[in-house]
């Protein structure tokens, strides 16, 4: 039996190199170093509920983007461009269901400048998000409606520009929450009276989507002299799951095309005395993001990629025989490999991570020795 497990290790080695020089990765080192392995992984939702609203992403018409009722912990996540030849506001409206008052803490938020670099809004709300903590109370009477959000209200899109923003709040008791796209010149309380729900698009991103955290957390301490180069995939439907729900709009299953609003904690445990050089490589294409660090006591932000707007762009597409092997745990550092140098660390580390909006998925964690 182990004969033929390092058969098939070395099989699908060779046919990883094979493959590989077949797409011109022609400078790819022939070295064992560069093999990776996939480090498995603990995976765990918890947490409140995330309202994501993306479909239709370019929105043409006036109306309701999405709305439900919730209560307890909620995320709201939209990302909508005017595809419109005039110019539009996008509100975020929350309605009293109950009979009392309704108060909602805003805890955490930011949205983005409008603007037609949808890279470059993906990295800036992402990173406004990972650094704005903060404490605002909303008070609604009976009946009461009002911006869960003012200053989006205050910012005006003009065709071909899009508007990105994600929020979490808590709220003891129901509320209605609605994102709507109307004209300039339009009072959004009246909008919403007749306004009705836009239809999706074809890709059909929206949804409510329950336990809206992920915590990811390796199985084993990770050694970097025995392990040696590893992974850790995320976003990629197979290792790391979409999470599915339900578009409250009409009741259809929906599914989370790349997990975007779902906030990830990985937790790393490295072994005592060893140090480990961690990276993140975007697979799927142009990639615009940021992660939080908590290590040693204190907390950081990081660009990804540090230095310039985004990256991802010179990674060639995977051939079909190269992804299968990644999923199921064999893949390789080549010279067309891009990494973003997340930092050197020892004995435990915490991401906060999120799939950025504009960015394309999935991407993997890399940990390597600090030497390699």
């Amino acid at each position: 039996m182990r004969i033929l497990t390092l058969l098939k290790k070395t099989l699908a080695v060779a046919l990883l190199f094979e493959t590989c020089l077949f797409v011109n990765l022609s400078e790819a080192r022939s070295s064992d170093s560069n093999v990776m392995h996939k480090l498995e992984v603990k995976s765990k939702d918890e947490g409140g509920t995330l309202l994501f609203s993306d479909s239709p992403e370019y929105v043409k018409d006036n109306g309701i983007l999405y709305s439900d009722t919730v209560k307890g912990n909620v995320r709201i996540l939209f990302f909508h461009l005017n595809d419109s030849n005039i110019d539009k506001r996008i509100a975020v409206i929350a309605e009293n269901l109950v009979d009392k008052l309704n108060v909602i803490d805003i805890t955490r938020g930011v949205v983005s400048e409008p603007d037609s670099n949808f890279l470059k809004v993906g990295k800036a709300t992402q990173s406004g998000y990972l650094q704005k903590d903060f404490n605002y109370s909303l008070y609604l009477q009976k009946g009461e409606s009002d911006f869960l959000i003012d200053e989006i209200n205050n910012k005006l899109i003009k065709p071909g520009q899009l508007m990105y923003g994600v929020y979490d709040f808590h709220t003891a008791n129901e509320v209605k929450v609605s994102v709507i796209m109307y004209p300039e010149g339009t009072d959004p309380f009246e909008f919403i009276k007749t306004a009705k729900v836009l239809p999706k698009d074809e890709h059909k991103l929206r949804g409510t989507f329950r336990n809206m955290n992920r915590v990811i957390s390796l199985k084993k301490t990770y050694d970097p002299d025995v392990d040696g180069m590893v992974y850790i995939m995320l976003a990629d439907d197979v290792n790391d799951v979409f999470k599915m729900g339900i578009d409250a709009t009409d009741g259809r299953k929906a599914k989370d095309f790349g997990n975007y609003g779902i906030a990830y904690t990985i937790n790393m445990k490295i072994k005592k005395g060893k140090k480990a050089r961690i990276g993140l490589t975007p697979l799927g294409g142009n990639y615009a993001g940021a992660m939080r660090v908590h290590y040693k006591g204190e907390t950081k932000l990081l660009l990804v990629p540090n230095g310039k707007p985004y990256f991802g762009d010179k990674t060639p597409k995977e051939p079909e025989s190269v992804k299968k092997l990644r999923e199921e745990g064999m893949s390789m550092v080549t010279d067309y490999t891009e990494l973003s140098d997340l930092g050197i660390y020892s004995d435990e580390v915490r991401f906060e991570f999120s799939p950025p909006g504009a960015s394309y998925l999935p991407v993997y964690i890399v940990l390597m020795p600090d030497n390699d």
